[in-house]
């Protein structure tokens, strides 16, 4: 009977597992995902205001409910980059943003958040849905939100609808989030005039 030879082939491939599982594993890791959020703007500084206004939590379509940043849903499917991500849930990181932006274009009002730590009482009440938040087939950022505040003593309310579209500068992630931060500092504008009437 012949003994059976190893070669150097074959060897090799049974050393491997010496190697362990470490060594393989880092050679098909994806690489650490980008966290992104979104910059405060800027606005005009509006004289009148309610005295409080609280901002009730952000509604968000499911869709836009997720860490991954969801570029486009045009054509029937959602382009979502996998290593680009909020830096915080969508949702509370809008909130956060909205308040800041709202309370510098109405600096004699007291601007706070639903679902913080300070509980005032409101003289208007602003809530804000969130329908689109995405590019189109052109690939500006569409924002698509409802908005409505109700005011107390004297209790009336008003609502509008927004319709935003903001060109993209570059056409990465940066670009796109960028292009996002002003389509929602463009409807803290409109918030900010709903709450002068």
């Amino acid at each position: 009977m012949k003994p059976i030879g190893l070669g150097r082939r074959r060897l090799g491939v049974l050393a491997l597992p010496a190697l362990g599982l470490p060594a393989l594993a880092a050679c098909g890791s994806s690489p650490e995902p980008g966290l992104y959020t979104l910059a405060v703007r800027q606005g005009p500084s509006l004289p009148k205001g309610p005295r409080v206004v609280q901002l009730r939590d952000i509604g968000l379509p499911g869709y836009l409910d997720r860490k991954e940043i969801v570029r486009s849903s045009e054509d029937y499917k959602l382009d979502v980059r996998a290593n680009a991500w909020w830096g915080e849930p969508l949702g509370s990181m809008l909130g956060r943003v909205m308040v800041i932006e709202l309370s510098q274009r109405l600096p004699n009002s007291k601007v706070y958040s639903e679902s913080g730590a300070i509980t005032a009482d409101p003289n208007a009440v602003v809530g804000v849905d969130i329908q689109r938040l995405d590019a189109d087939k052109a690939g500006a950022v569409v924002l698509l939100a409802q908005v409505a505040v109700q005011f107390n003593r004297p209790t009336r309310s008003v609502a509008r609808n927004f319709a935003i579209t903001k060109p993209v500068a570059t056409p990465d992630n940066a670009g796109h989030v960028a292009a996002t931060s002003d389509a929602v500092a463009e409807l803290a504008d409109g918030i900010a005039a709903l709450l002068q009437t």
